[in-house]
């Protein structure tokens, strides 16, 4: 088992920037990848930023692409998402996700078997 929590979240001015952390435990050596999601109130879950948790590549939605930047720290067990140059339609509850096996789809949120319970991101105009 991997227990992902969250924190970082907050009310941000557009423009602004904030930084989420994912602080990893248990089972972490079995992480292949790490993925940061959000959700808007009546939307669906969208894929925002995932990378390998050994180091490697890493994917953005175009939405956040410039914008966001995913990192992690396995010596810390931590991954982050610096958001900089925050629009108001960035606002939703942002989760942190991590997947054990190797699977092509980085975007695809059912693929993910942990979730941390989730931050809210305000962005106001």
């Amino acid at each position: 088992q991997v227990q992902l929590v969250e924190s970082g979240g907050g009310l941000v001015q557009a423009g602004g920037s904030l930084r989420l952390s994912c602080a990893a435990s248990g089972r972490t050596l079995s992480i292949y990848r790490t993925g940061w999601f959000r959700q808007a109130p009546g939307k669906e879950r969208e894929f925002v930023a995932a990378t390998r948790w050994s180091g490697g590549s890493t994917y953005y939605a175009d939405s956040v692409k410039g914008r966001f930047t995913i990192s992690r720290d396995n010596a810390k067990n931590t991954v982050s998402l610096q958001m900089n140059s925050l629009k108001p339609e960035d606002t939703a509850v942002y989760y942190c996700a991590a997947r054990t096996s190797y699977r092509s789809k980085y975007d695809y949120w059912p693929d993910y078997d942990y979730w941390g319970q989730g931050t809210q991101v305000t962005v106001s105009s």
